[in-house]
């Protein structure tokens, strides 16, 4: 009976060495296998970068990896040296090498798909916080309506008193642009770049006529503008401004 129980434990562990050593040539093989393709180490993006981050606000989102040869860009970047001032082009995704020409210069930096602009408008661009801007989740191509907003008032029946209208409509944006700032570095170790919080103020780009071009401008400058998310199939009941005696009702 002993001399069975003391079989059966070494099958047992001759299996599980002989699982381990599988396993063991697997990696191996791998590793041989690649080292026949001729590896380089690039960049690669390990976590997506939306258009606009500075490059110094992407170390925790690249890794270096070994590529083979034969699939390495010709732009691919093995280090961000000399790209100190730059800022991601456009979206960068999961998976991607990080490539020398998605890094420009903040003041060329506009979205990649910016919309065409509808004949006989014109575009104006204001900034406004992640708040006022759907949480920042706002690209080119969609449409939106416009909040305008009065601290003395812009209704006539109602002088002096703070107002808010949706006064622009199914607006289309032909570009947006990520004003990214510089985030402190927290005390407690945690990164900085784990929120879903957006960070900095967004510029966004709109197709309007040139009158409400001028009232954009004007209401940027003396009241304050709010963003909407509006498709074209959205309801419009009317040109309602809210008052404090009526945003109850």
């Amino acid at each position: 009976m002993k001399s069975r129980m003391l079989a059966g434990a070494a099958a047992v562990a001759l299996a599980l060495v002989g699982a381990l050593l599988i396993i063991v040539y697997a990696n191996g093989a791998d590793a041989r296998a690649m080292a026949t393709t001729n590896p380089k180490k690039v960049l690669v993006v390990q976590k997506a970068i939306p258009a606009g981050t500075p490059v110094n606000d992407m170390t925790a989102s690249l890794v270096i990896e070994d590529v083979p040869a034969a699939g390495v860009a010709a732009t691919a970047l093995t280090s961000l040296d000399g790209k100190g001032g730059t800022v991601a082009a456009v979206d960068l995704v999961p998976g991607e090498q990080l490539l020398a020409e998605r890094l420009i210069a903040p003041q060329d930096a506009k979205s990649s798909s910016a919309a065409k602009v509808p004949d006989g408008l014109q575009e104006v661009t204001f900034e406004l916080e992640p708040k006022m801007v759907v949480g920042g989740r706002l690209e080119a191509g969609d449409h939106v309506a416009i909040g305008f907003s009065f601290a003395g008032g812009a209704d006539k029946n109602k002088p002096g008193e703070p107002t808010t209208q949706l006064s622009l409509r199914k607006v289309l944006v032909t570009a947006v642009q990520r004003a990214a700032q510089p985030t402190a570095k927290p005390t407690d170790g945690t990164n900085p770049q784990d929120t879903t919080l957006p960070q900095g103020s967004f510029m966004v780009t709109v197709a309007v006529s040139d009158v409400d071009a001028s009232k954009i401008i004007y209401t940027n400058l003396n009241g304050s503008l709010w963003l909407t998310k509006e498709p074209l199939d959205a309801q419009d009941n009317g040109g309602f401004i809210a008052r404090k005696d009526n945003v109850y009702k």
